[in-house]
């Protein structure tokens, strides 16, 4: 019997990050709070896109399904990251296939590197209107070292057919309006969203097909039982045959020793006013998504709304302001002189899982439980689309096949010490990038 527990929270309900999205998404759809008792076929713990999209999924299938979510949807990373699609995971295709195999390595590559497709398909046939655009994405480098790396993952991706194409210095500038890359990669698979309105329309998706969602229902006692299992909030209990775990950046003790397989790591966004149309149309004219290759990222995109986000790591504590990030906004004047003058309206940040080994986790801990985390800032794509697989999983068991291994939990050693070492990491790749090395 698992009988893990949770620090209750002071705090029943927060308010959203303060981020741009929400100039332009549509309202929340109603989420309550549990009120009594409940019997469901699974319960899915977190309401992100991971959750949101399995329970998608499972409803569609005719599963009752119920997701539990301690704030709202959209409130964590899922509703207030940089909007990005990008395909793949954090390795080339050559390491993915030489650490889990021929079979496993080359499904594990195809399906990451489609994901953007996969999620865009999602969106599509939901008709969510979320300002999703598949306009590609540039990993730009500005370095010898960051080149050599970005030529290697393009030649990977070309050898199997990938629509990958290699950018030189000119044709970089062209297409980021700025002279700081050396080269960089395009993929045209890539694309962006606006992610608050994206999870809104999923929730709204979920409830539509006969999901229950209930927001502001924290999970604080999980306990297997000879039914299955049986789940204590602060107003009221869930009796569930199957779960899912899907908490990601926010999770806590509620499983014995999952909150210290993952590093909780703030991401940070700055948001420009609407830019004067002659300057959007010179800052990334192709409108594709960028992300730096290097040790610590950097990402940015310019929005339906020809707002420029710029993103990357940030204060380890909850920001409101742009002004708590101007080393971001700094930046993007570096990139682009004209720039300066232009106002910065919103800053924010959220927690993001990353694992020690880079790749996302996927457990099976017990029968009839799964547990997903540490998408290491690709969530949007590659949890939408592994949640189909997650749904089938449920349903199936281990007759269905999954395009990600599963793999046991392992501890972080000396875990405590995770805001300092993420200082630490942060710091000494900045100066590297800054070297060069």
């Amino acid at each position: 019997m698992t009988e893990p527990t949770s620090k209750p929270d002071p705090t029943s309900s927060k308010p959203l990050p303060p981020n741009v999205y929400q100039l332009d998404a549509p309202a929340a759809p109603d989420t309550p709070p549990l009120a009594g008792s409940l019997r469901t076929s699974v319960a899915i713990i977190g309401g992100g896109i991971v959750g949101l999209t399995t329970a998608l999924h499972l409803a569609e299938a005719g599963v009752d399904v119920t997701v539990l979510e301690a704030q709202e949807p959209g409130w964590g990373a899922s509703g207030n990251n940089g909007g990005q699609l990008n395909p793949g995971l954090k390795f080339d295709p050559d390491v993915i296939e030489a650490s889990y195999g021929p079979d496993l390595g080359a499904r594990m590559v195809a399906f990451a590197y489609d994901t953007p497709n996969r999620t865009l398909a999602l969106i599509k046939r939901l008709g969510i209107a979320c300002e999703a655009r598949q306009n590609g994405t540039l990993r730009v480098a500005y370095s010898a070292r960051a080149v050599g790396g970005v030529e290697a993952t393009a030649r990977q991706c070309i050898a199997r057919g990938m629509p990958v194409t290699m950018l030189d210095r000119e044709k970089v500038a062209e297409a980021t309006g700025t002279e700081r890359y050396l080269a960089a990669m395009r993929d045209s698979r890539g694309g962006d969203v606006n992610p608050l309105a994206y999870i809104r329309g999923l929730a709204k998706a979920a409830l539509a097909a006969g999901a229950k969602i209930h927001g502001r229902t924290h999970v604080r006692v999980l306990q297997q039982t000879l039914a299955g299992w049986a789940l204590q909030t602060d107003s009221g209990t869930v009796q569930a045959e199957k779960i899912l775990i899907a908490t990601n950046g926010f999770t806590d003790d509620l499983w014995s020793g999952l909150r210290r397989t993952i590093v909780p790591v703030f991401s940070a966004i700055a948001a420009s006013a609407p830019l004067p149309s002659e300057l959007a149309r010179r800052i990334l004219p192709a409108r594709s998504s960028v992300y730096e290759s290097g040790r610590i990222t950097v990402y940015y995109r310019v929005d339906a709304h020809d707002r420029l986000l710029i993103g990357g790591r940030g204060p380890m504590r909850p920001i409101s302001h742009p002004g708590d990030i101007a080393y971001l906004t700094d930046y993007a004047k570096r990139l682009w002189p004209e720039l300066a003058g232009q106002s910065w309206t919103h800053g924010w940040n959220s927690r993001l899982a990353m694992t020690q080994d880079h790749w996302p986790h996927l457990h099976e801990p017990a029968a009839n439980a799964l547990i997903y985390l540490g998408c290491n800032g690709r969530g949007v794509a590659l949890g939408t689309a592994i949640a189909e697989q997650l749904a089938a999983r449920l349903i199936k068991g281990a007759a269905a096949e999954l395009d990600l291994p599963i793999v046991s939990q392992k501890t972080i050693r000396f875990h405590g010490l995770w805001p300092l070492a993420v200082l630490s990491v942060v710091l000494h790749g900045r100066l590297m990038d800054r070297l060069g090395l």
